[in-house]
């Protein structure tokens, strides 16, 4: 299984905010534009293991500026780091206003996902090796959170037994 660099992972999509996808102020509903993000980061993750890959949970999801109706949103995703069998994937989004040209950051998110076998069980995921320094950097800030949610999934396994001893 050889490795990929982050270029072979990545995905810029665009698509035109439309009336159906606003609230009654006229902006985007956050959950379309989570949708999108999800869509963006699941080909990504994808692309990269060549196989079945399902999101496993959103790790942040910030909104900075809002979209409207008519804008462009362009979702920018990539992979950030690869461990055994999960890829984490960050997503920038960002509006441009056709008429002015204003380009707005409208959200960031990080996403993991898991690769899965043709039974649907986790399978190794193709390593990956980052190769500009801005890479490098995602690479070990994905660590950071990587080891954030394996601590909290500790924590949380452990209040279970806790629980589980004392109602048992």
């Amino acid at each position: 299984m050889h490795s990929t660099c982050p270029s072979e992972s990545t995905l810029t999509m665009a698509v035109q905010m439309l009336p159906q996808d606003a609230n009654p102020y006229g902006s985007i509903h956050g959950g379309i534009i989570m949708k999108h993000i999800d869509t963006a980061a699941g080909i990504v993750a994808i692309r990269h293991v060549r196989g079945n890959a399902v999101t496993a949970s959103i790790d942040r999801l910030d909104f900075h500026h809002p979209a409207y109706v008519g804008d462009l949103l362009m979702l920018k995703a990539g992979v950030n780091f690869v461990g055994r069998t999960s890829i984490e994937v960050g997503v920038r989004v960002e509006a441009e206003n056709l008429l002015t040209g204003e380009i707005r950051h409208t959200a960031s998110a990080y996403l993991t996902f898991v690769a899965l076998d043709k039974k649907g069980r986790p399978t190794p995921a193709r390593p990956y090796r980052p190769d500009t320094p801005d890479e490098v950097r995602r690479y070990e800030e994905a660590k950071v959170r990587r080891e954030m949610r394996l601590a909290e999934k500790n924590r949380e396994k452990a209040r279970d037994e806790r629980i589980k001893a004392q109602t048992g």
